[in-house]
């Protein structure tokens, strides 16, 4: 399976995976699918499979795609160390269109950094902080949203807004042109700064019962002007729509 289309939910980190907030010492296994459009020039939206697999107790968390561990956490507040796979890249070959089949190939990386959220009867507030590990693109990548819950008989609803900052290095790696390839390819050469992307979000969760659960995520994000003027984009905005069903234990 191509991933390529995961790099939303390692980005929205612990809503990147499986958005129902785990409660201390509770498992969860389930399926979804993903559905995601790609900015890149000659990228088609597609559909892919995703094992929802989560954990969650006092010191350590798992969702699928990410892990960490809490420095500080109780009913209000919470600080943990985090790392995460963030599997965006662009491949050559993915595209149909015959210039961006010269550029050289961006490879995904692991992220780690951390984490902290506070809750309150007004609502959540999310914000992550991580850099690249891997040396792959050198970036940084910063996410900062408001969230509120409310749950009327067995639905939970999760709407929020949010903003995603990109430094220049993880700008560049993903959607700068070089001189080399700009001459491959005959694409305009392109580097750009800092980024800073701004989303709405949405989860719906419904309980059937104590164990089982049917979800459904989706976030818009509108693109950076940074991102929108590379020659490697053709789109204004990118998303993600996941749905699927859980079973905790």
């Amino acid at each position: 399976m191509k991933i390529s289309q995961l790099k939303t939910l390692a980005i929205i980190v612990s809503a990147i995976a499986y958005v129902h907030t785990a409660q201390a010492g509770n498992f969860s296994l389930g399926a979804a699918a993903l559905v995601t459009p790609e900015p890149y020039r000659g990228y088609k939206t597609k559909v892919y499979p995703v094992p929802i697999i989560n954990y969650e107790d006092d010191n350590f968390y798992f969702r699928s795609l990410t892990a960490g561990y809490y420095l500080w956490n109780d009913r209000q507040n919470k600080l943990s160390l985090t790392a995460y796979y963030l599997p965006q890249y662009f491949k050559p070959g993915d595209s149909d269109d015959e210039r961006m089949k010269r550029l050289d190939r961006r490879r995904s990386t692991l992220m780690a950094g951390l984490a902290y959220s506070h809750n309150a009867e007004w609502g959540t507030i999310r914000t992550v902080l991580s850099g690249d590990t891997l040396n792959n693109s050198n970036g940084m990548l910063g996410d900062a949203a408001y969230l509120y819950r409310f749950a009327p008989d067995n639905w939970t609803f999760v709407p929020g807004i949010g903003v995603t900052w990109s430094s220049k290095n993880h700008t560049k790696h993903y959607y700068g042109v070089s001189e080399n390839e700009s001459q491959r390819s005959g694409l305009d050469s392109y580097e750009p700064g800092n980024s800073l992307a701004a989303y709405m979000e949405l989860t719906a969760n419904y309980k059937f019962n104590q164990n089982w659960n049917a979800f459904v995520t989706g976030r818009y994000i509108r693109l950076s002007n940074e991102v929108k003027d590379s020659p490697m984009v053709d789109k204004s905005y990118t998303g993600i729509v996941l749905t699927g069903v859980s079973y905790s234990f």
